[in-house]
């Protein structure tokens, strides 16, 4: 087996495969959404309510989000997942490979960065910090899942302040202001340490 080194994230000519799943502890769980029945109802209808809408801008039809859905199984860029929490599930979240995004023509994106979107799917729970206490553990997780992996990054829209406070508390470090389609966002920035813990 070839030794896993941190240098691979810096090559520019590396390719990465496909973004990991984390497997997380009790009480949280993460599983690859599926795109029929259950998980697509739910992912429609969570991106459709107003406090979701208003910054992911994907309020889009079933069907849409049906094709989307398959889409990102079918390839290697995006992992969608339900991150549930003692067993229900409470965000809509989405693993990709940063360089092979739009975000990764904002910063000087290595192959092996992985971006992360999340969505809280019940306005009733927003407010219980439900964000910064899975955040220190989803990314440990994908750190531990992508040992090339040495930097995972969001991207926020600058208006969603909530979101941002939370990002801070789970762990990101705001880096820069970055234009992205549709909207004008907050590049922000959570580093493996040299130990293999994340570290701000």
């Amino acid at each position: 087996m070839k030794p896993v080194t941190h240098l691979d994230s810096y090559r520019t000519r590396v390719t990465a495969g496909p973004p990991p799943v984390p497997e997380l502890s009790m009480p949280w769980d993460a599983r690859v959404a599926r795109s029929d029945g259950y998980d697509l109802h739910l992912v429609h209808r969570w991106n459709s309510a107003p406090h979701v809408a208003a910054f992911r801008r994907q309020a889009w039809t079933l069907p849409r989000w049906e094709a989307e859905l398959r889409a990102q199984l079918d390839g290697d860029d995006v992992r969608p997942l339900l991150i549930s929490w003692h067993g229900r599930p409470v965000i809509y979240a989405e693993v990709c490979r940063a360089a092979r995004h739009a975000v990764g023509s904002c910063y000087r994106a290595r192959p092996h960065d992985l971006g992360l979107n999340l969505a809280v799917g019940e306005l009733a729970m927003t407010d219980s910090g439900l964000v910064r206490s899975l955040l220190p553990r989803l990314t440990d997780a994908l750190f531990e899942a992508d040992p090339h992996c040495t930097r995972i990054v969001l991207e926020p829209d600058v208006r969603n302040t909530r979101a941002i406070r939370s990002f801070e508390a789970g762990g990101f470090v705001a880096a820069d202001e970055i234009v992205l389609p549709g909207k004008v966002a907050l590049l922000m920035v959570c580093r493996r340490s040299s130990a293999g813990a994340r570290t701000r």
